[in-house]
């Protein structure tokens, strides 16, 4: 057989195995294999009364059912007080906040910025200066938002949050947390739990928020609201009470004691442990909305302070501070608000938390009644400053505050919002739920997030997992193809050096 019918049959042959493999790779199943999805961003400024804390999260860019599972990202602290506090100085609020947004932006990758919201949501601080200086409210938003304005993200606004969002929005953060709404299945599923959720108690520096779910009918419309996170509906009862926030709420107690002893000069503070005395600017007590005082005084007058540490009269005068006879509904909280009665489990953190968990620290005691809460109250009360400073350490100033602070709670929980031995057991003192601290912010942004449109998922062609033997056959076909033309050649040369 000569060299060129050799040649001949081998191009044959590999022309045949190149047809058999462009059929195979023909008939190959395929599948689209969904890209692993991005992230998107969000950044929520927490402008508390006492300070402002900035958080930034994440979620994948598809989401569930609308809404973001949201994670947090990242957060910083800013230092100084509240945006509310640098009334009538002009840029330091803005100021304030330009180290920790320095940060977000490092924190944020640069191909997100741009569709990355931002929000600043003022609470009860700037609530109050709203009421007692409105222009100086407005500037100090104007300033802190034409700052956000200057970095590279989605300015969504810089606003005062209603006392009714940001129990609602706690409220979702606690049941997000607790995953009370969805929870993911091994099969790689979300779906619904099928738990009852759980009611929201926040304390913060200025105001107190109540809110949980209920089947009774709301009386009054302020206190409803309808939300919708990932696909289902929620009906919540939700109340927020202005001026009874722990900083708010020891002014008050200071300034009622003011006008019943009738001094100016000197008072005795049952709810300041016995052995501690201090000297305060009289304006410092009323230069609120929260207190009404209506006889002139000296601002900068000095008012000495004198402890004495009693429970039963701390008691007393604390319990001046709520009112409990004046009620257009069917039933009420107090301060003529209607309240449904409490049902199922509730989560108490901010304030709730650090006064609860301080009592238990100090005595040692477990809290798990009205009777107990009661006792370790009272026990503190009736300590000296002596005796509390050698059990407790690194409290500084706020260790004079802990007993008014403690008979609050215990009036606002048992007598105010109706907790007995029943429901008292299911409050849970919290700080954090896993590594996310418990707020209004992460509520904030779960809700934003159910109106922003997901991403579209990339799509890619992808073997499926029985076309593995396909791909050793494909493989052999490239080696044959190969020699198919590494024998062509060979062939050629032969033959042109024949002729």
């Amino acid at each position: 057989m000569g060299n060129q019918e050799q040649c001949q049959i081998i191009t044959a042959t590999a022309a045949l195995f190149l047809a058999i493999g462009g059929i195979l790779l023909l008939v190959i199943p395929y599948e689209d294999i969904k890209e692993p999805a991005q992230f998107m961003y969000g950044i929520v400024l927490d402008a508390g009364s006492s300070h402002t804390a900035i958080f930034l999260y994440k979620w994948p860019a598809n989401k569930q059912n609308g809404t973001g599972i949201v994670s947090q990202h990242t957060e910083c602290h800013v230092k100084g007080g509240g945006i509310s506090s640098y009334a009538g100085r002009r840029g330091g609020a803005a100021k304030s906040l330009q180290e920790c947004m320095e940060q977000a932006v490092q924190d944020i990758p640069k191909s997100r910025h741009k569709l990355t919201p931002l929000y600043l949501g003022a609470t009860a601080g700037m609530r109050l200066l709203n009421i007692s200086k409105p222009k100086e409210s407005d500037e100090i938003l104007k300033e802190v938002g034409d700052k956000l304005k200057t970095y590279p993200f989605s300015f969504k606004g810089a606003t005062i949050l209603s006392g009714q969002e940001e129990g609602a929005y706690g409220w979702v953060t606690v049941n997000y947390l607790l995953e009370n709404y969805v929870k993911y299945g091994f099969v790689g599923h979300w779906l619904s739990p099928g738990r009852p959720t759980v009611g929201a108690l926040d304390f913060g520096g200025a105001s107190t928020q109540i809110t949980f779910v209920t089947k009774e009918t709301v009386e009054n419309k302020d206190n409803k609201m309808d939300l919708r996170l990932y696909g289902q509906d929620y009906k919540i009862y939700t109340q927020s009470f202005l001026c009874y926030g722990r900083d708010q709420v020891l002014l008050r107690l200071l300034a009622h004691l003011i006008m019943t002893q009738r001094s100016d000069s000197s008072i005795v503070h049952p709810c300041y442990p016995a052995g501690y005395t201090d000297s305060i600017k009289l304006g410092s007590v009323f230069d609120t909305p929260c207190v009404n005082r209506k006889t002139p005084y000296k601002s900068d007058a000095d008012l000495q302070i004198t402890g004495n540490g009693n429970y039963n009269q701390c008691l007393g005068n604390v319990s001046k501070l709520f009112f409990f006879n004046n009620c257009s509904f069917s039933k009420c909280s107090f301060d003529g608000v209607f309240q449904p009665n409490i049902t199922g489990n509730f989560m108490a953190f901010s304030a709730f938390y650090y006064t609860h968990s301080f009592l238990q620290e100090t005595t040692g005691i477990t809290i798990t009644s009205p009777a107990h809460l009661e006792n370790v109250v009272r026990a503190i009360c009736n300590m000296s400053f002596h005796e509390m400073k050698s059990k407790v350490l690194d409290q500084g100033n706020r260790l004079k505050d802990y007993c008014a602070v403690s008979v609050f709670v215990q009036e606002l929980l048992l007598k105010g919002y109706g907790f007995d031995d029943v429901s008292f057991p299911h409050i849970s003192f919290q700080k954090k739920a896993g590594d996310t601290s418990v707020g209004w912010s992460l509520g904030y942004m779960l809700s934003f997030s159910n109106l922003i449109p997901a991403e579209e998922m990339f799509l890619r062609k992808a073997l499926q997992s029985n076309a593995w033997k396909t791909l050793i056959v494909f493989f052999s076909l490239l080696l044959i193809t190969a020699v198919f033309f590494l024998l062509r050649a060979s062939c050629k040369k032969e033959s042109d050096g024949v002729i």
